[in-house]
This record gives structure tokens, sequence and C-alpha cells, in this order.
């Protein structure tokens, strides 16, 4: 290992993508339209030149392997690799990574990083990942663009691997502001349905912290890097991930938490926050008495809703849905035409409910009556364009009687909402009830297990 070859390993690990041909394989720089020469022709000459004048010398002198490059028009950039690969398969086979496929999705760096036996040697591989997988738009930021981030993004359900660049970022001092995990609890706390959840994984990184302890190879990714701190007014300090302090409130079971492709150690499990992943897999820098406090607080202030918090969609997936369970399917619905107004001014937090502390959340269900009465240029997805309030105030400005069907069920499940070929599905709060689904793994105390609700459970609890 040197530091060239380090940067290169980077470069393959990063955007490597191997197919049948044993003397050629690719490597992808995923650059979108920030790459396109329609969009910007000075930056796509530069990126040609660092792929010609830097990239193709050090694979020839190093690998004895030829380059040349591609450009779609959508923006994504190719270097083409050609030659005798058995010298770099023999040392990416020696770090148990196998050439086959997409690299970014399956290779594991444990083997390789313990090979990075110095700082500058750390650096220049995180180099060649920053080049092939480190995002540098804009709008990878911590909320406004005065906390510019870089995004290290990978495929696939190794979590283990993310992990492993997350510690590799410690060992240089850039450590990590956020991770985004490829799992339902992080896109997708309030509707258990949400099925395009599957985003790959994100580590974010502090641009002005990267640039003080990383680098770049490619002049334009550099170039980026220094035009995106201009947006900043300030510099970050990041604090360690076990120094953190959690929140949470309330998120929902997905019906994808026990999905075949998860490992084992993620399989089945609810996950709170970003860092909880990290005290399940066993991280070092996990914020462990954090999550401990956070487990504690289930079932008093923070709830785990065995239904969505929100579900919206057109009507024929909500009944596809509710056909699918017969928990939803076995109830009989109640059906009255509710004001719109007369809810909005209402000053219960909790309709419908048995007790003091059940029913549906009021805000929950006027986000979802916003889905319902929206005109269509006024929605985008499922979400209704600007603020749900300010698009119920305008209707209701209109039509001061307006009035939406709910459905009301008899035992505490889902509420639907209906009108205009839409659906609503509002889980209500139940805490009394959840708590009793909640346990930990048996072989790990952080692992937060939650049983599917059953109708007992409902009867049982009144």
């Amino acid at each position: 290992m040197n530091t060239d070859k380090a940067y290169l390993l980077g470069l393959v690990i990063g955007g490597g993508i191997w197919g049948s041909d044993e003397n050629f394989f690719r490597i992808h720089l995923p650059y979108r339209q920030w790459g396109s020469s329609k969009k910007n022709l000075m930056r796509a000459e530069k990126i040609t030149k660092s792929i010609m004048r830097f990239v193709s010398p050090l694979f020839r002198s190093i690998y004895g392997i030829n380059i040349s490059y591609v450009a779609t028009e959508s923006g994504d950039w190719y270097i083409l690799c050609e030659g005798n690969m058995t010298e770099l398969k023999s040392d990416l086979l020696a770090y148990g990574i196998e050439c086959d496929g997409e690299l970014r999705t399956n290779a594991p760096l444990g083997q390789i990083v313990a090979d990075l036996v110095d700082d500058f040697m750390k650096r220049r591989f995180i180099a060649g990942l920053a080049d092939t997988i480190g995002s540098t738009n804009p709008n990878h930021r911590r909320h406004t663009e005065k906390f510019q981030t870089l995004s290290f993004e990978l495929k696939g359900f190794n979590f283990s691997r993310v992990c492993e660049l997350c510690r590799l970022l410690y060992s240089v001092n850039c450590i990590p502001d956020q991770v985004e995990w490829n799992h339902p609890n992080c896109q997708s706390g309030k509707n258990s349905y949400y099925n395009a959840w599957v985003k790959g994984f994100k580590i974010r990184v502090p641009l002005d912290q990267y640039a003080q302890f990383g680098s770049f190879a490619f002049d334009t990714k550099a170039e980026s890097s220094r035009e995106n701190l201009k947006l900043q007014q300030q510099k970050h300090n990041v604090t360690p991930c076990q120094e953190r302090k959690i929140s949470k409130k309330i998120s929902c079971v997905h019906s994808a938490e026990n999905d075949i492709r998860f490992p084992n150690i993620i399989r089945g499990g609810h996950y709170l926050h970003n860092r909880h992943f990290c005290a399940v897999l066993g991280c070092e820098h996990a914020p462990y008495d954090e999550i401990k406090k956070l487990i504690s607080k289930i079932g008093k202030s923070l709830t785990i809703n065995p239904f969505p918090i929100l579900c919206k969609d057109t009507m024929q997936n909500i009944e596809k849905i509710i056909e699918s369970n017969p928990l939803y399917a076995d109830r009989n619905y109640s059906i009255s035409n509710i004001s719109v107004k007369m809810l909005c001014e209402s000053k219960a937090e909790l309709i419908y409910g048995e007790t003091k502390n059940n029913g549906y959340p009021k805000s929950q269900v006027i986000q979802g009556i916003a889905f319902i009465i929206a005109d269509e240029n006024e929605l985008g997805t499922t979400r209704p364009k600007g603020n749900y309030a300010d698009l119920i105030e305008r209707h209701l400005s209109d039509h001061p009687d307006l009035s939406v069907e709910i459905r009301k069920p008899d035992l505490l499940t889902p509420l639907l909402i209906v009108g205009n070929g839409r659906g609503a599905l509002v889980g209500a709060h139940n805490p009394d009830v959840y708590k009793n689904l909640v346990t930990t793994a048996p072989d790990n105390d952080y692992k937060v297990i939650v049983r599917t609700i059953t109708e007992g459970d409902l009867l049982n609890a009144k």
C-alpha cells in the first residue's frame, strides 16, 4: 500500500462497476446535472483533465491499466478501464472485495482500512471515495445553506460498512454530523406504508471540517467545495456522537422493518433516531446513555405507534391497505360528515377518544383533511404545496360550510378521511396500549422490537 494506490482503491471501491469482461470495468462518477457539459462546459473540461492527466497516469503506472472516459447527456461520467486486471483484482481480493457488480453496494472496508497506516494514506483513500460518491451538492446541508456538508452516498444494505467508513472519518478528525440509514424508520417516520424508502445511505460531514482534514483529487470537486463554503458565514465544530443529546416524541412502525435485505442485527428492530442504529451495531462512538434514556421514555413521553400516524394516498390504494390488514378490514365504520371549520376551531387535541389519554390527534386529522380537499394544482404528490393550514384557510374562505367524510372504526384502529378520490388514514394516540407491544431483543439491549398489535390488545384496554 502507498498513497497513490490508496487513492485508486478509494476510487474503484466508490465507483467501480464490474461485469463479465475479464479485462474491463467502469468507474461511475454519479455527477448528474452537476457534471453536464450543457450546464457547465468549463467544469466538464476540467473533469476530463482530471481523468486524463491525473487518474490515467496513476492507473497506468501502478496497475498497467489504460483509461478513457465517456460522459452522458444527464451529466454522469464513466471512467473506462481496460487491460490486464490481475494485479488490481488480487489487491481487492486480498481485502475481501469481490470484483462483481457495483462495489459501493457490497464492498467491505474493514480490511483495507486496517492497511491505511497513517493519516495521509487514509486521506488519500477518502479522497478517492469523495471524488466518486462524495456529493458536493449545496442542497446537502443541515437546515440552511449556512451549514454545508459533504455527503458520502452508499448503496445496498451493508450497515456494517457504513460504520467502517464512519470510523475512518473519525480517525482523521472528520466527525460525521449525521448518518441517514437505508431504512424506513429514517425515511418514513409517519407513514407505515410509504414504499419508496430505499434511498441508500448518506454520511454527512461538515464541509468546512472536511476542507480542513480531507481533500479531493478532482479540481472540479475541490472548486465546488470552495464555492459551497462561501455560502457559510461561520465555522462549525461538530460535537462527537457520544456527547450528543437526543430527543424524540413519536414514530410509527413501518411495514418493511422485517425486510429480508436487512442484516440480522438490524432486521425486526424499530429505530428511534439515526444514532440508535449506531448503538445496536456496537459502534464505539454511539451515545449509549442517551439511547438508554430514549428507550426508557417509551410509553411515557415517547410513543411508538403500531399504526400509521398519517398515511395519504389515492382511495384505491388506501382501500388495498385496509383490505390487506384483517384488523382494519374487520372493523365496523360509522360514517359522518364533519365541519372543517368547527374542527379547526376546536380546542381539543384528541378527537373520538375513549379516555382522556387516547384518540385521534386533531393536528394529524387536519393535515389529512388538507390533502383530501386540495385542488390538483395545490398538491405535489401526497403533500400540499406550501403550508397546509393556509390551504385550509383558502378553502374555508370560499366555502365556510365545508365538510369532509370521516369513517370512524369501532376500535381505535386508523380513522379514515375520504374525498376527491383520495383517502387518509390517521392512527390513534393510545400510549397505554402501545407500550405493551414494546420489548428489547434478548441479545441486544439497544434493539427495540414492536410486536404486531391485535384486536385483543384494543379490546382488553376498554
